[in-house]
């Protein structure tokens, strides 16, 4: 069997009850998580015309509009070995797919556990690679655990599961492109990724055949983007379903680009711990890993001005610059009027970077602030593990902008309430702020 007749095969077949506690738990949580997302998404002009563009019985087009709103604040869960974005997109296949077969809340889950496992094994065989080469990681990722989430909510068989994995893989792309402009390309990939996952299961379905290669022929995927061999089969699934590889996609709690957070955390702890005021600080510096460098801190005058959303979000000195001066970032931080205050803009000035060749096995780094009394202050910075609490009051912060409090508490119960997450009430929500988009 080739690795993508494996990992359908195993997809196809698992059970809820085969998932172990730890990784059943995650799954409300994740879910909740994307869902504050979208809500949070619908108020962007981003979402008018992604909604414009979509249909609404269409699956494959509903989760164009759910993942790419769920991507367009950079706020969503990431794996940090690929710098791959998984929720955006397989938490939208599940629920768009799932809303419009009346899949049990079971098959749902399970479905979204299945591709979180895809995405995080087909990831890290390359790790950081694609983004070195110019790819977005979610772009490339997505599409192929879309396929297998869709495929196991539409019931397909096995070989047909890997025929859409297949087709899934001749949807991969994504370029890094939108980092000089600030386009919005890069939102897109996510829902692109869960469109086209779906495409490939629904013409799947219909017997339309994909290459079983895609992840080890002699034209597969690693080979393409990032001229890596194709991973050995013992090494890629010999441990499918006993080691939940899944289960590593870390939570997102600032709209940064995931690497920023860790020095946010730090410079936040500091501030309250000393009772710092930008006005005592006299300059930040970073540690930080040489493959971050051109994402977050240069062009460095584009990192000190940022003139859009985008720009703000993959800006180390700006979002530091926010998280020192109000002890948070939130999703106002990334508006015009937060990237216009001169206190913002005079302290981000006051923030460098330091490549370091020994870092980057995880989001790690160091912060050190230099104050003007001459005393300084160190903090290491490491990716934090997942936090329930801080989950739940994002989630509360996002719907409350799309949702009046007691629709977003009832959702809350409904994902997180119980063993098993309930999607009835959740499918009704999306699909109404779907249209209600669409129509403004």
């Amino acid at each position: 069997m080739t690795l993508s007749e494996r990992l359908a095969a195993w997809s196809t077949a698992l059970q809820w009850r085969d998932i172990p506690d730890d990784q059943r738990s995650l799954v409300g949580l994740r879910v909740l998580d994307t869902v504050g997302l979208i809500l949070a998404g619908y108020e962007t002009e981003a979402a008018r015309c992604v909604s414009g563009f979509s249909q609404e019985e269409n699956p494959a087009m509903a989760a164009l509009v759910y993942g790419t709103l769920a991507h367009c604040r950079d706020f969503d869960d990431t794996f940090l070995d690929s710098v791959a974005h998984p929720g955006s997109t397989l938490v939208s296949t599940a629920l768009a797919v799932g809303e419009a077969v009346h899949a049990p809340n079971e098959e749902i889950a399970t479905a979204i556990v299945a591709g979180y496992e895809s995405a995080a094994r087909i990831g890290a065989v390359a790790g950081r690679r694609f983004h070195a080469r110019g790819f977005h990681a979610t772009g490339v990722v997505g599409p192929l655990a879309a396929a297998l989430v869709a495929a196991r909510l539409y019931r397909l068989s096995a070989q047909a599961a890997a025929d859409a994995l297949g087709l899934a893989a001749s949807m991969s792309g994504g370029l890094m492109a939108f980092v000089d402009d600030g386009a919005w390309s890069k939102w897109l990939h996510a829902g692109w990724a869960a469109h086209g996952g779906i495409v490939a299961a629904q013409l799947a379905a219909q017997g339309f055949r994909g290459p079983r290669g895609a992840l080890d022929g002699r034209h597969n995927l690693f080979g393409a983007f990032v001229e890596l061999p194709a991973p050995a089969a013992e090494d890629f699934c010999g441990d499918l379903g006993h080691r939940w590889a899944g289960g590593a996609a870390h939570f997102k709690y600032y709209p940064c680009a995931h690497v920023i957070q860790p020095y946010l955390d730090a410079a936040i702890a500091l501030r309250v711990r000393h009772r710092l005021g930008a006005d005592r600080i006299e300059r930040v510096t970073c540690a930080i890993a040489p493959w971050a460098v051109p994402i977050v801190c240069v062009p460095r005058a584009q990192k000190l001005r940022p003139q859009s959303d985008m720009d703000a979000i993959a800006s180390l000195p700006y979002q530091l610059a926010v998280a020192l001066a109000d002890g948070t970032v939130g999703l106002d931080a990334l508006g015009a009027a937060c990237r216009a205050r001169p206190e913002v803009r005079n302290l981000a000035g006051r923030v460098e970077h330091a490549a370091d060749e020994s870092l980057g096995h995880g989001f790690d780094g160091s912060i050190a602030i230099l104050l003007s009394s001459g005393e300084r202050l160190e903090s290491a910075v490491a990716a934090a593990p997942p936090d329930r609490a801080k989950v739940l009051a994002k989630f509360r912060a996002n719907a409350r902008r799309a949702v009046e409090s007691n629709s977003a508490a009832a959702l809350e119960r409904a994902m997180v309430g119980g063993a098993l997450p309930q999607f009835e009430e959740l499918a009704l929500m999306l699909g109404k702020n779907r249209y209600e988009t669409r129509l403004a």
